[in-house]
Formats: C-alpha cells, structure tokens, sequence
C-alpha cells in the first residue's frame, strides 16, 4: 500500500485524479475522418483519436471490484486512502442512426423513465428562433442530438445499486452498441455520470464526517470535444495510439460534504471549483431537459 505523501494536490484534485478515467485509443483511419458528422465534428483534423465504450467500462473493472482509492491527507497531517466504489448514476447515448423499435419500447425494462430527450424533441422549446417551421426546428434539434440509443436513469437506493460495470455487462446484451459503438459515433450530448459512495479507509482512522462525503461525477462521451481547440495539433503531434484518453468530468456534486477536507486546498479555489462544477452540470441537465434522480437528491432540488 503505498500512500500519498506528496503536496502537488489537494484532496480535490486527489479525487478528480484517481477517479478519471484513463481510456486505451485508436487514431480514426483517414478514409473515415471525412464522413464523420460535421455537425458533430467541425473541426478539420489531420488525426481524430477515438475510444469504443467498452474500454471505457474496461477501466472501471478494478474500481468497480475493489474500489478507488483516493488519497487525501486530513487537518492534522494524518495520511489516509479513502475508497469509493463507482456506480452509474445516468447515461444518454445518441447516435446517428435511430435505435430500432423494440430497443426504444424496452427502454422502459431498464429502470429509466421517459425518453427526456423526447421530451425535448416533443416540446415548446424546439420552436424556432428564426422564423422556421416547427417541423425544421425539430428536424435541426433531432440532427444535433443524433437518436436516441441508450438511456438509464438509477432511482435505486445505494445499497440497491450493483456496481457500474456490472450494470452495464446486465445491458450490453439487448443493447450491443454499448461495447461496439466509438466516441467518433456519439453526438456531443452522450454522457454519462457516476455516483461514487465511500465503503473505508486504510489505516482506519477515527471517525471523520468528510469521509462519508459521496460524489457525482458527470463525463462528455463524444469525441467531438476533443476537437473544440483546433490549435492542439502540436499535443496531438507528440501522441501515440493507444496512449489513451482522459475523461476528467465536466461536472460535479457532492453529498453530506459537512466539512473542510475536500475544500480546503489551493487556497481557497477548490470550493470555487466544486461550485463551478456544480453550476456545470446544473446547466447541462437544464440545457437536456433531463430530470437527474441523483444530482436532484444530491443537492436537495425539487423539480416540477
């Protein structure tokens, strides 16, 4: 067991760190980069890397079976290692091709409610800005979506909740696109987010309010954000295949943070970065019209 005893991080960042994942990457061939989506993808790249999803829940296996661990040094200079177990708290796949039928009817056998990006696509916020018709309106939204694949919404209780690879190996036989489909194949509004609840700590330290903190980490699943800086090209340069992507989260929330352990470093930013988090992924069920059972419960919202 090896412990943190570095200072480069604070808590925060030991967090946001150790549960990142670090998925395996491929470079798309060149003879597909040209029929990527382009709405999708409107930078013109000489290399697009991409990822297939299951790798991406490849490297949940461990964390999944044993747990995260997170290093994290206490007031008193006290080192410890907190685990956290993921489990998947929501999920949006669109793609370009729509789902077929008995795949949309049997959404529902999963535990999640409505489609909310049909919704969406059914309500008064399609209307257009520009004076179009409500038909090209919807037409543009459902394009920029992409359709519907996947979606999953957990309303279970923590401790009815199996862990995140497990659920999704229970789903990737009715739905196979969640191991074939890539990160070049989702539209920009696939995500997901992963509710990560502490189970100990090594050395077993006295009881500690901030231990018990629980989080919801929410991450992008398209690589089309990849390519949101086109001046990157020097990094993409220097990058082997395989080197693998990072998918740090876009947003945050946290549970029963009753102290100053995650907060408390970097002079005062780490709370500034867990509200700015926060207010992201805030903004992004907003702007999806999802009802996000967790983030909801999380932070104590109720929504009509």
């Amino acid at each position: 067991m090896i412990f943190y005893t570095g200072l480069t991080r604070s808590n925060l960042e030991s967090f946001l760190h150790c549960t990142t994942p670090t998925v395996k990457s491929k470079f798309l061939p060149k003879s597909e980069i040209r029929n990527l989506n382009r709405l999708w993808h409107p930078w013109e790249r000489e290399n697009v890397e991409y990822f297939t999803l299951s790798d991406l829940w490849s490297s949940y296996d461990e964390w999944s079976a044993y747990g995260a661990g997170v290093p994290i040094v206490l007031n008193d200079d006290e080192n410890l290692v907190q685990y956290y177990v993921p489990y998947l708290s929501a999920i949006q796949i669109f793609t370009s091709n729509s789902p077929v039928r008995e795949e949309t009817d049997s959404l529902s056998d999963l535990g999640s409610y409505e489609s909310e990006s049909d919704k969406l696509w059914r309500s008064d916020g399609c209307s257009s800005e520009d004076g179009g018709s409500e038909q090209d309106s919807v037409w543009y939204v459902n394009n920029r979506l992409g359709c519907l694949y996947f979606e999953y919404f957990e309303r279970s209780t923590p401790y009815g909740r199996v862990p995140l690879t497990d659920k999704i190996k229970g789903s990737c036989g009715r739905y196979p696109g969640l191991m074939s489909l890539r990160s070049v194949d989702l539209s920009p509004a696939s995500w997901m987010a992963v509710s990560w609840y502490p189970i100990y700590h090594i050395p077993m330290a006295r009881s500690i309010k901030d231990l018990s903190t629980c989080f919801l980490t929410y991450h992008t699943l398209s690589s089309s954000f990849q390519d949101m800086d086109p001046d990157n090209d020097d990094v993409e340069g220097v990058r082997k295949e395989g080197d693998g992507i990072s998918l740090p989260p876009f947003g945050l929330a946290t549970y029963k943070m009753q102290g100053d352990v995650w907060v408390s470093g970097n002079c005062g930013m780490d709370r500034d970065k867990v509200a700015s988090l926060l207010s992201v992924a805030d903004s992004w069920l907003k702007q999806l019209r999802v009802q996000h059972h967790d983030f909801n419960y999380f932070t104590g919202t109720r929504r009509g």
